[in-house]
């Protein structure tokens, strides 16, 4: 894909940048390159390449997802203003 002086312009007038006009054609250069090296990792074959997570391979421990109250209760509550039964007693919000 090439892109041209008019388009350069529009792109930094979008981004609200200000680019000389005596750096729009080189830029328009650059960005056209830039452009032909990402439409070069389109045409790379990736149909049978499993997806990563990390360039190591790594072996993640895992932890049981359990809901829990933590059994703390008491604690947390305990510089609290106002608990009842181990929650927050609040001020009624909504009339």
């Amino acid at each position: 894909m090439s892109l041209d002086k008019a388009t350069v312009r529009k792109i930094s007038e979008l981004a609200r940048i200000d680019v000389p006009d005596a750096e729009l054609e080189p830029l328009a250069r650059e960005l056209s390159a830039i452009l032909g090296w990402i439409e070069q990792l389109g045409e790379v074959e990736t149909d049978h390449v499993a997806p990563m997570r990390s360039v190591m391979p790594m072996a993640h421990p895992w932890r049981q997802d359990v809901v829990t109250d933590g059994n703390r209760a008491d604690a947390i509550t305990a510089n609290a203003p106002k608990a009842h039964d181990g929650f927050f007693v609040v001020p009624k919000v909504v009339e």
